[in-house]
């Protein structure tokens, strides 16, 4: 963990996330303890006799996984996470905001040349984003 989100982390949360997997994508999403508490909450108020529903709640609690960050800024990844992203060697921390994502390096840099590619192309844009000023 990069020294300037774990200073951030453990004042948010004391170092304690939770992993878990990112059902649209090959990447981990990383969670402060608090914010996933309020979304775990969230996740199972919905109706779970929705098939839809139970399967995403079986991915995205049955995956949910607690990290604790050491002095250094280390987190032990459990293997079946590591093995969903394909983490090996080098990765990828990204931020979302109120969370982040882990991503294998090669995995990131080909959806990141994709979504570029992608962005340049076609120009179909949402509503909602037209109305961002960046």
């Amino acid at each position: 963990m990069p020294a300037r989100q774990r200073e951030r982390l453990q004042s948010q949360c004391d170092g304690e996330l939770v992993a878990t997997i990112d059902t649209q994508s090959r990447c981990l999403l990383l969670y402060p303890l608090p914010v996933w508490e309020e979304l775990q909450t969230q996740i199972q108020q919905l109706p779970t006799l929705d098939p839809v529903v139970r399967r995403f709640q079986r991915l995205l609690i049955g995956y949910a996984s607690d990290l604790e960050c050491d002095a250094s800024g280390r987190m032990l990844v459990p293997p079946a996470l590591r093995e969903y992203a394909n983490l090996d060697k080098r990765a990828v921390l990204v931020g979302q905001g109120n969370k982040m994502e882990l991503w294998d390096e090669d995995t990131w840099l080909a959806e990141r040349d994709k979504w570029l590619e992608l962005a340049a192309g076609d120009g179909a844009m949402p509503e909602e984003m037209r109305r961002l000023a960046l």
